[in-house]
């Protein structure tokens, strides 16, 4: 392939990648939108590998081989409880490879004088250090998501200082390594990168991953942006500049979204407590299958809210069914959508357009939330802190100041829950002890499909 075809290529893999991210934006174009950055990856692998510059030997082969086969097998094998998780440890192998190209470009020969070799040494610098947090920061994140790793923030004390040590001797140890001391500097930096990512995650609670998540995509797009600097090449740049911004720019909204400052998110979650939470009063009320019938029968209006735990029951299967009976019998039913539902952003909106719930009754939070009062019966399927009062009620709550979806308003709340735990970050919910709230305690689908034949 002739460089002027390569850049051809990579051109049209840009346009395709950006159409890709035009149309995530919508739940109609979505599915056009990923076989656009499907293609655009397609023609990049391909265009690559044979160009002159790298010639597609029997190694890369094999590597292309594998690297396949892996991504199919994880592909099917994977839930899409599993997702959030997957896409973190996805983000560690981007993390990886800008650590080892970095040390790579550093050690093979070059004979590169002046403003031209400190540029160089600056690429290499910065990409191994962004790939080595975004390493072992996304390693953490996937613990945390996959229950490996304790939900809760581990804080050292003193952190905030140690974060700052850590970044300050990076800067000296670049000044050294652009002076000539040697590469000793860079693999000392890439170990201290390493230690930073790991601390910066793990003093972030549960209750903050989505939005970490999409940190992590940040950075692994400006480590791969850093990437294509070190390579010469402007496919790299241009993509790693797209997943960069975007991720930064969907971290500032999710932040906005639950009230909270970004930087106050990466440098160790969302506060904390200032005092002892408040005392919750009442207890939690079960009901069954026929209660829980009987006031959907006698409901006008529904609103029904998702979170995690209907992604681990795989329960929007029964939800969109029961949707089905429910307006099929002249009943108002629409959905309310916090901006961090799930362990990932559209989370809770992808399944429910898996399984076929109408996108026009599938509602963002500032669109329904003063609907609340006037609605008879809002059902609240495995969510905690995005329907929790307390943020509204108790300033010292960890969640406190963060806007929710306003669900006690309605006229009977019923909680599908397995059981009187607090959730994955661990934080209490008054909800559950309202007066007008009632506990249908068991897994969401197998109750849901107890539930469907006594509707209608």
């Amino acid at each position: 392939m002739t460089f002027g075809l390569q850049t051809a290529a990579y051109i049209a893999a840009s346009v395709l990648f950006i159409l890709a991210l035009g149309g995530l934006s919508g739940q109609e174009s979505a599915k056009r939108a990923v076989w656009y950055g499907i293609v655009g990856m397609a023609i990049a692998v391909l265009a690559t590998v044979a160009s002159p510059a790298v010639g597609l030997s029997g190694w890369l082969v094999v590597s292309l081989v594998i690297g396949a086969g892996l991504g199919a097998v994880l592909a099917q094998r994977v839930e899409m409880t599993g997702m959030p998780q997957l896409v973190a440890m996805l983000h560690s192998f981007v993390g990886l490879a800008a650590v080892l190209i970095g040390i790579n470009s550093d050690l093979a020969p070059h004979h590169l004088a002046g403003a031209e070799q400190t540029i160089h040494e600056v690429e290499i610098f910065l990409g191994v250090f962004i790939g080595a947090v975004t390493f072992t920061g996304s390693i953490v994140a996937y613990g945390k998501l996959a229950g490996r790793l304790s939900g809760k923030a581990t804080i050292l004390p003193g952190r905030h200082l140690w974060n700052i040590a850590a970044l300050v001797v990076s800067v000296l140890l670049m000044a050294l390594y652009m002076g000539g001391s040697g590469s000793w500097t860079l693999y000392l930096m890439t170990l201290i990168a390493f230690a930073i990512g790991a601390h910066l995650v793990m003093a972030i609670g549960g209750a903050d991953m989505p939005v970490v998540v999409s940190m992590l995509n940040s950075y692994s797009g400006w480590a791969a942006a850093a990437t294509g600097f070190l390579l010469g090449n402007d496919l790299l740049i241009v993509t790693g500049a797209l997943v960069g911004s975007s991720g930064a720019i969907l971290s500032y909204i999710m932040c906005k979204a639950m009230n909270r400052s970004f930087i106050s998110v990466i440098l160790g979650g969302f506060g904390g407590a200032k005092g002892p939470a408040m005392e919750i009063a009442g207890e939690m009320v079960a009901i069954d299958t026929d209660g829980v019938a009987a006031a959907l029968n006698d409901a006008e209006s529904v609103i029904i809210v998702p979170g995690y735990g209907m992604a681990v029951a795989q329960a929007q299967q029964s939800v969109s069914e029961l949707t089905r009976k429910l307006r099929a019998a002249g009943k108002t039913v629409r959905f309310g959508i916090h901006p961090v539902a799930g362990r990932l952003p559209g989370h809770m909106n992808v399944l429910l357009a898996e399984a076929k719930v109408p996108y026009d009754i599938v509602l963002e939070m500032d669109e329904i939330n003063d609907d609340f009062p006037s609605t008879d019966v809002s059902i609240v399927i495995g969510s905690n802190d995005i329907v929790n009062p307390a943020a509204q009620e108790d300033p010292n709550s960890p969640i406190a100041g963060m806007p929710v979806l306003e669900v006690w308003k309605a006229k009977t709340v019923i909680v599908m829950k397995r059981g009187q735990g607090t959730g994955y970050s661990g934080i209490e919910n008054p909800l559950f002890y309202k007066e007008n709230c009632r506990m249908f305690y068991g897994d969401a689908k197998k109750s849901l499909d107890e539930l469907l034949p006594k509707i209608g």
